[in-house]
């Protein structure tokens, strides 16, 4: 007895010798690992804007969806200083005084303004929602919105303009509907702006959802452009009623946009001149066979007239590839500017009309980015080209200082999430640093670097892709894998963190997810941007056809990794990507292990029916009376009958961009066919298309964690979620 009292002690000690050192091991190993608290610290800066002597830079630094206004010296000396300090509801749309003694910036429905070292306070007060303030050439006046209601869509609006030295106002015109994107002209004597935009509700309660939720489906009816003397005096009709994208003054007299047409075929950039044209007048026509795919939102490909009113750059792809046109505001050919098999984005003039820069991939690199310059010179005929950026990174949307003598840019790469830089503009100057946007901390030599690589898709073509393996992965062994499947279809992963905040946020997470292990692949599949227009076309009239192929057709390539388990590969995305992991999961129902779904469309007869994206779905696969095989081709939802492996479903309740009645009806459709047991589901209350939110972000983040480590690594570790609020108190 006594003896087995004395090995039972002997155990004892022996398994709490264990537990100390397997403690010690918990306490130290994970100090140098990336965590999920330090994901949610990394900040994001966007919106810089040059002081009028080129000495500063203020922008707006994002944490968790709330922006607050910095400071930065131009010269990369000291920290860049906080201007604000605001909880909740951050910044937007910073711009300086004439004079560089403050800066003025929109929050919650009013103007602020703060002096560097001093406290913000409301520029005037007002107990309206007041938005699109713009500063007159001359810094004397503001031009604005004034709501009616108690939110900028509601019962319309009136035109202000506001003398900044004495306060005095003049209510230029009162539209019952709406009011929106006024813009000064060059002189200051002319205001355009439209209006009578309106939302139509369609709003349902559909039988799955019971009859007490109602789903918000708003149709967007675009308004008119009008143009109206500054002092005052009759509004002028421009054009007929529709989109004026990328609307913007030539001169003091003409303005320019861009509008699409024939079932998104054909894109137009014209010119109106207010000065008594009865029409206006088309500058460029662009026709595509398939559609205009040319990304608008990521790449500004919109109308831009030079500040002399000679010149209007513009991009499109009449070579196959994304470049740089400038045309005569007179009339004649585009000349073309940029040439390759690269793709120029994000063009912007200098302020004396002699160079346009723009950010643009080198050929075969196209996860990184460059900033150039084309010298025009007023002859676009002999412009030169160069650049002033070089090495690995991806730098984007360049932006001129007052002298036209520097550009500030922001840069991210393998190691750093997005930064501000500023670059000399004639180049062999090192750029300087403005921000460091990592947390300290962070133990940045344990990121792993992308690899470029591809495999073939469904009909033989290679599809690009960049896969991560851990650092010091055990390659005798087999490893867990998750393939990640991009949003927008229009977009495209890049060498090192990406470059929008709303996929940065993923790529950190990645980063984590390496250092728990598992080797993890990213597909740039047909639709992806960056590698020519006839990839980018490639969906059309087959949206979740081979695009859908080419991304879970990855795992084929894991399959071929030594180090890589075929029986434990996970799959996951966002909005398309999620559609995607739809698909893959019933349509390869045993391929993956399992799949995460944040906020994907099930069905896209569905997504058509919704007002707010029926544009988008018919420039791609027309109509579903048009193309019905098409359509029911792109519906996972009529497979999900198939799925046999766990499906986690994240969404936000506030997704327009996909909205959130199309995961109610997924959950309904599974339960309806036995499938409840492979189906979680969690809704984020309040919560837009991307996850943004601190508490959001720290509870998906946790989530998908746990999951894949529970059904790819058989690791049932998740914290108790008193555990988990505790530490993230801590």
């Amino acid at each position: 007895m006594q003896r087995r009292e004395f090995l039972s002690n002997i155990a004892l000690m022996t398994v709490g010798l264990l537990l100390i050192a397997a403690a010690a091991g918990q306490q130290t190993a994970p100090a140098n690992r990336l965590s999920i608290e330090q994901l949610i610290e990394i900040k994001h800066p966007s919106n810089p804007v040059w002081s009028p002597d080129g000495k500063q830079v203020a922008f707006i630094w994002d944490r968790a969806n709330i922006g607050n206004l910095y400071l930065a010296n131009s010269d990369g000396r000291d920290n860049p200083a906080a201007l604000t300090s605001y909880t909740e509801r951050g910044v937007t749309d910073p711009f300086w005084s004439l004079e560089g003694r403050s800066i003025y910036y929109s929050r919650d429905g009013h103007l602020w303004q703060v002096m560097p070292g001093g406290r913000p306070q409301l520029a005037w007060s007002s107990s309206a929602i007041e938005s699109d303030f713009a500063l007159s050439h001359d810094g004397k006046r503001i031009l604005f919105v004034r709501h009616l209601g108690k939110a900028e869509s509601q019962q319309g609006g009136n035109l202000v303009v506001r003398a900044l030295d004495n306060g005095a106002e003049s209510n230029l015109v009162h539209d019952d509907l709406s009011i929106e994107h006024p813009i000064w002209s060059p002189d200051d004597a002319n205001i355009a702006y439209i209006a009578g935009s309106k939302i139509i509700h369609h709003d349902e309660s559909p039988l799955y959802a019971g009859e007490k939720l109602i789903f918000v489906n708003p149709e967007y009816v675009p308004g008119q452009l009008f143009s109206i003397p500054a002092n005052g005096g009759k509004a002028t009709k421009i054009d007929s009623p529709g989109e004026y994208n990328g609307l913007a003054w030539v001169d003091a007299d003409r303005l320019t946009y861009d509008r699409q047409s024939d079932q998104f075929k054909t894109r137009t950039i014209y010119v109106f001149d207010i000065s008594g044209a009865p029409q206006p007048k088309a500058m460029h026509v662009d026709k595509e066979e398939k559609f205009w795919s040319l990304p608008d939102w990521e790449a500004n490909a919109k109308p831009n007239p030079s500040p002399n009113g000679k010149w209007i750059a513009f991009l499109t792809d009449l070579d196959g590839w994304d470049h740089l046109y400038v045309v005569s505001t007179s009339g004649g050919q585009a000349i073309q500017i940029t040439k390759g098999q690269f793709e120029t984005w994000r063009p912007v003039w200098s302020h004396d009309s002699a160079r346009i820069a723009f950010d643009a991939n080198e050929p075969g690199k196209p996860g990184d980015r460059r900033i150039g310059i084309a010298n025009i010179d007023n002859n676009p005929a002999k412009a030169t080209v160069g650049y002033v950026t070089a090495g690995k990174g991806t730098n984007i949307e360049p932006r001129w200082s007052a002298d036209d003598k520097h550009l500030v840019c922001q840069h991210t790469d393998t190691r750093n999430s997005a930064d501000l830089f500023v670059i000399d503009a004639s180049a062999g100057a090192k750029p300087v640093r403005l921000t460091d946007s990592m947390p300290a901390g962070i133990d940045r030599s344990l990121f792993v670097e992308p690899e470029a690589v591809r495999y073939p898709g469904p009909d033989g073509q290679s599809v690009p892709a960049w896969i991560f393996v851990p650092k010091n992965l055990d390659r005798t062994k087999k490893h867990p894998a998750i393939i990640w499947i991009h949003g927008d279809g229009i977009n495209q992963n890049y060498d090192g963190w990406h470059v929008q905040r709303n996929y940065a946020v993923y790529y950190s997470f990645h980063q984590y997810l390496l250092q728990q292990g598992y080797v993890v692949i990213a597909p740039d599949y047909r639709g992806s941007i960056g590698y020519g227009r006839e990839w980018r076309n490639g969906v059309y009239m087959d949206v979740g056809g081979k695009d859908a192929k080419d991304a879970w057709m990855a795992a084929n390539y894991l399959k071929t990794l030594p180090f890589v388990d075929s029986e434990r590969i996970g799959v996951w995305g966002l909005s398309y990507g999620g559609f995607f992991t739809l698909i893959a999961m019933t349509d390869q129902p045993t391929l993956f292990r399992a799949g995460v779904d944040v906020a994907g469309v099930v069905d896209y007869v569905m997504y058509y029916n919704d007002p707010y994206h029926g544009d988008w779905t018919e420039g791609r696969i027309g109509t579903p009376e048009q193309n019905p095989q098409v359509y029911a081709s792109a519906s996972p939802l009529s497979h999900i009958d198939r799925l046999a492996r766990p499906l986690l479903i994240l969404h936000g309740t506030s997704d327009v961009n996909v909205p959130f009645v199309e995961s109610v009806r997924l959950i309904d459709e599974a339960l309806k066919n036995n499938k409840g047991p492979f189906t979680s589901f969690m809704m984020y209350p309040g919560e837009f298309h991307y996850f943004s939110r601190e508490h959001v972000l720290r509870d998906a983040w946790h989530r998908v964690d746990d999951f894949f480590a529970l059904q790819l690594r058989q690791e049932p570790r998740g914290q108790d979620p008193g555990q988990r609020a505790a530490s993230a108190g801590q």
